[in-house]
């Protein structure tokens, strides 16, 4: 008997995956969390009915996330990341000469079945430079005494306990916790099916931070089109070279060029 996972794309549009094996599921605080083999993507991560990550093509949205803000800091040593309790974002992170990871995850169960179930991406989070705080993001950022120089939005998708992340209080905290040239990162949805919340976090950032920018990608098991990030900056900073890119699975200099040409139907978005 085949065995299918029928995920949400819209209202109107449905994925299907066929399952492998069903490894894992349990009901947290906060969502359901399962762990499946997905046929030809491998290991998946499934939040509430949504995959978060696959080793398939994980490296594509992790890469991207983290190597094009950082590459844009001359020597990054403090970077904090929200969400991203399964680790893939903060093993990027790593390929930077940071000093300290501090990674604000709601969910400690994320985190403990990702060590269990995803080790190729939640070992990093035992490296000694991380420190881990399960705690509610959206509170972190209005007490942080500290100063990052760069903040990493990794969130799921605006439902649920990710829905502050995508308000304008929540990037006016973050202004306030980042260095004076600190740049913030976030992963901002589908441009195609997402269109209202793009330009809501357009609007929410362009008055807090001189520089705004959109990128994008496709990652395969996140939506039938492109996925978009949010690049936002207080100062022009220089960009430069990636460390060790022979590391990287994705990212190039001609990938990072290319990702700020926007189809003409998502600058579109911007003039509306």
């Amino acid at each position: 008997m085949d065995l299918w996972f029928n995920e949400r794309e819209t209202d109107n549009i449905r994925v299907q995956w066929k399952v492998v094996r069903h490894l894992y599921s349990s009901v947290s605080k906060f969502q359901r969390i399962d762990v499946v083999d997905l046929a030809e993507f491998g290991r998946t991560l499934v939040l509430d009915g949504i995959i978060q990550t696959t080793y398939t093509d994980e490296f594509i949205y992790h890469e991207m996330l983290a190597h094009v803000p950082l590459v844009s800091i001359p020597e990054p040593r403090r970077v904090l990341v929200i969400g991203g309790g399964d680790g893939g974002t903060v093993r990027q992170v790593l390929k930077h000469p940071v000093e300290r990871v501090d990674l604000v995850e709601i969910d400690g169960e994320v985190i403990r079945v990702s060590k269990e179930f995803l080790p190729r991406l939640a070992s990093a989070l035992n490296d000694p430079r991380v420190c881990i705080h399960v705690e509610d993001a959206i509170e972190y950022v209005k007490s942080c005494p500290e100063k990052y120089d760069c903040v990493l939005v990794d969130s799921s998708d605006p439902v649920g306990p990710a829905v502050g992340l995508f308000s304008g209080e929540f990037f006016r905290n973050i202004a306030g916790i980042l260095s004076t040239d600190g740049i913030l990162a976030a992963q901002t949805e589908s441009p195609l099916f997402n269109k209202a919340l793009i330009k809501g976090v357009f609007t929410q950032l362009k008055g807090v931070f001189p520089q705004t920018s959109f990128y994008w990608c496709n990652v395969p098991s996140y939506s039938i089109g492109p996925w978009s990030f949010v690049l936002a900056k207080k100062t022009d900073s220089p960009r430069v070279a990636l460390r060790n890119p022979e590391h990287c699975r994705y990212y190039t200099e001609e990938i990072y060029q290319a990702a700020f040409t926007l189809p003409g139907y998502f600058k579109a978005l911007f003039k509306e």
